[in-house]
């Protein structure tokens, strides 16, 4: 059946869309009225604060994000960092590594996540342009995630280019790491010195220390042998006596870090430097070692032969009561023979170090010729068994003839020569090395003074 319908007239829908329209305006007023005395029961509210809440980081860890950073697709990191919240966008990956579990007993795998920034990636890989489009999107220069900031990884990389664009952009060169250290403290390799020339440049402190050792710069350089960084922070003003937490001068952290020649022939040009600019060679560091001890610990035969020349003394002893003589004993049996590590013990000597405890030729009776320059030096010569019975077999077969001739010198009057050079090297004590060449003797006396090398104990 059809529906009926009337058609309304002008007039009629005028009305009823006036009456609509007021029926909104009511519902509006009601709406109004009921919020407004919401607000009067609620409690005031405190005043706006001055400074916006800081912003929540995003967190990604979408492989394609990182491997754009990581190859340095410039297209792919415009297209990914367009804004500011993007580009500090902290970046996390999660391994499983195996850690101990003492309530389990037992090693367990355990998540563990690192974090990084864009700016930082683009920063230690070298990547210029990415880097700089992370910074006019609004990336952070000076924002520390994971550990770091973007400035340590350009220097400890090293990367000149991007420590300098990051350094125009503001960065701070004195910025501490999580672990305390600025970057100037990570420019540990030769070819790290631009970057260090650009953290001076721009203010970096030099005598500024770590956060937990207070080690300066300095220190760091002197310690991995970098001649040219030392020399750098000394025209800038950085103090070589300034002293560690524990008590170490930049002389003693690179005589304490020297190894054996050849394996770090660097080493010696930075202590040099440290030496020239005034450090003072007598001054004891950690577990009262001198850099005179450190030296002779480590085999460094250049490194003593300095120290000795600025006016180290070879007799101090440490807090163990070692003087630098006992260090170099100990050392013996770590320095091949072809390293000649019987020169330091000649050095010693020639600059005035004293006999040795019998006990202590145990450590050098491996070593012929550092037995007899021991033996040698002093006017008679010790009971043997204080150290023969160190001898390996192999080894007496092989210098026998050497060997009893210093048992059969033991415990028996020395010659009146030996003893009148005993007694000259005494008098001359450290002056030997600079009287005994100018002494009006015949060429074949001045070199039985400076305790030649024969293979037996006469």
């Amino acid at each position: 059946m059809a529906q009926e319908t009337f058609a309304f007239s002008s007039s009629a829908l005028r009305s009823l869309r006036l009456q609509r329209e007021l029926l909104e305006q009511e519902e509006r007023r009601r709406a109004l009225a009921r919020e407004l005395s919401t607000r009067r029961l609620a409690p005031p509210r405190s005043p706006p604060a001055l400074h916006a809440p800081p912003r929540r980081p995003q967190y990604c860890r979408d492989p394609a994000v990182h491997n754009a950073l990581y190859t340095g697709d410039l297209e792919r990191v415009k297209s990914i960092f367009k804004d500011e919240a993007t580009a500090n966008m902290v970046l996390e990956t999660v391994s499983e590594e195996l850690v101990w579990s003492p309530e389990q007993g037992l090693w367990v795998l355990s998540p563990r996540k690192k974090q990084t920034s864009p700016l930082r990636i683009a920063a230690a890989r070298g990547y210029e342009d990415c880097a700089r489009h992370l910074l006019l999107r609004g990336a952070e220069a000076d924002a520390v995630v994971g550990g770091r900031g973007p400035l340590h990884d350009a220097a400890a990389a090293p990367r000149p280019a991007c420590a300098r664009l990051l350094l125009d952009f503001g960065a701070d060169p004195n910025l501490l790491s999580a672990e305390g250290t600025a970057p100037l403290h990570l420019c540990t390799a030769p070819d790290s010195l631009p970057c260090a020339e650009l953290l001076l440049a721009h203010g970096a402190r030099v005598n500024l220390g770590t956060r937990e050792r207070a080690l300066t710069a300095l220190h760091v350089a002197a310690s991995r042998g970098l001649g040219a960084h030392v020399a750098l922070y000394l025209r800038h003003g950085a103090d070589p006596a300034r002293r560690s937490r524990q008590g170490e001068t930049p002389l003693n952290a690179a005589c304490a870090a020297a190894e054996p020649p050849p394996r770090d022939p660097r080493l010696p040009a930075g202590s040099r430097k440290a030496a020239a600019a005034g450090a003072d060679p007598r001054a004891a560091g950690r577990k009262g070692h001198t850099p005179l001890h450190n030296a002779c610990a480590n085999g460094q035969h250049a490194l003593a032969r300095l120290l000795l020349r600025h006016g180290a003394d070879p007799t101090v002893r440490n807090g163990a009561g070692d003087t630098p003589m006992d260090c170099a004993l100990r050392a013996l049996h770590e320095d091949p023979p072809q390293q000649r590590p019987e020169r330091t013990i000649a050095l010693l000597l020639l600059h005035g170090a004293g006999p040795v405890h019998p006990k202590m030729l145990r450590f050098c009776c491996g070593h012929p010729p550092a037995l007899e320059l021991l033996l040698n030096a002093s006017e008679r010569v010790p009971p043997a068994d204080t150290w023969v019975g160190a001898v390996p077999p192999e080894l007496w077969e092989e210098h026998r003839d050497f060997y009893a001739s210093a048992v059969r010198a033991a415990g028996r009057p020395r010659c009146l020569q030996h003893l009148a050079r005993c007694a000259l090297r005494r008098h001359l004590g450290a002056r030997c090395p600079s009287a005994l060449p100018h002494l009006a003797l015949p060429p074949p006396l001045r070199r039985y003074l400076q305790l030649p090398l024969e293979g037996a104990i006469s």
